[in-house]
């Protein structure tokens, strides 16, 4: 087992509370610190007495941290902090703006490479976990088609672009598969179906008094790499609504592979159903914490992504009780 493995957490939302809870399960791991943008005085740890320190305060932690969770959003958030902490420190997050994360690896992997530093982005389950099935499976059938579901279940990302509109008070959005869709993925008809025929958002939005309704309505539909390519339906709700109805954060979904060999057709279906998307996401990024250490101590530095991360580090396990236990 490699010694214990120092770990910071930026953010402390609902990912940086999964993350301070998965960190108990790990042996090999120590929650040295949480950094946030709030009053530190007004954040009380539910499983941890770790510190809480300001997020102007990180860089008096370099050199004492191993690695920094991040568990900002991926719309505003990660963007400007993980450039900023890649240069001081291991870093591994989950961002998942799909449509921009060459962009993102890019900036990591030009100030981790200069600061000697290593660097883990986007892991979770999508991308993630489901981006490592879809290479995989396409590896081993080549001939075929590829489709991923979400849902039914919140989208931590979607649900914090939409608080971010002028406007909007509160929101969760959920994300939901079009079963007729999968059916037809499932059968193997290998349909040729567009972002819109395969799912679909709804949206339970709590305005502030006096917004305009019908602008935040729009703005939400209309925003790319979000909303725009799909039906979204947005529904305004009360405060007490959203709380009772809304509290839950489940999430889950499916990479089908519909592929042919010489003479048949086979399906690799692999699937998730969580009731706890950021506590599963958090567990994600607890296990990546250890890999990124590992590549970081082999001079490994730079931005890196799933494709990779070599599955053993993942693990605190020796190899050989890998290969007893597992193989």
């Amino acid at each position: 087992m490699d010694s214990v493995i120092k770990v910071g957490i930026v953010g402390y939302g609902n990912l940086g509370k999964g993350v301070e809870a998965a960190l108990l399960n790990q042996p090999d791991m120590e929650l040295v610190a949480v950094f946030t943008r709030r009053d530190p005085n007004l954040i009380n740890l539910e499983n941890s007495s770790a510190i809480v320190e300001h997020y102007n305060r990180v860089e008096k932690y370099i050199g004492i941290i191993d690695t920094m969770i991040l568990c900002g959003g991926s719309m505003t958030d990660l963007p400007e902090q993980g450039p900023y902490l890649a240069q001081m420190f291991n870093t591994v997050d989950s961002f998942d703006t799909h449509a921009r994360i060459p962009e993102y690896f890019s900036a990591l992997d030009k100030a981790a490479k200069k600061a000697r530093k290593t660097s883990i982005i986007s892991v979770g389950w999508d991308p993630g976990l489901f981006s490592l099935n879809r290479m995989m499976t396409e590896a081993i059938l080549p001939e075929g088609e590829t489709y991923t579901f979400w849902g039914k279940g919140v989208s931590q990302g979607h649900s914090d672009a939409i608080r971010r509109v002028k406007g909007v008070k509160a929101g969760v959005q959920y994300t939901i598969p079009i079963e007729d869709a999968i059916e037809s993925v499932r059968r193997g008809e290998n349909p040729k179906l567009s972002t819109r025929e395969k799912h679909y958002r709804q949206c339970f939005v709590v305005a502030q008094e006096g917004a305009d309704l019908n602008e935040i309505e729009q703005e939400i539909k209309k925003m790319p790499n979000y909303f725009a390519d799909y039906d979204t339906e947005v529904i305004f709700v009360t405060e007490d609504e959203l709380r009772t109805n809304h509290n839950k954060i489940p999430h889950g979904g499916f990479v089908i592979r519909s592929g042919r060999t010489k003479q048949n057709n086979h399906i690799i279906e692999y699937s998730l159903k969580l009731e706890s998307n950021p506590e599963f996401t958090a567990s994600v990024l607890v296990a990546y914490a250890r890999a990124v250490y590992r590549l970081y101590q082999q001079g490994q530095y730079g931005a890196k992504t799933i494709f990779d991360v070599p599955p053993a580090y993942l693990s605190n396990l020796s190899d050989e009780d890998l290969r007893a236990r597992l193989l």
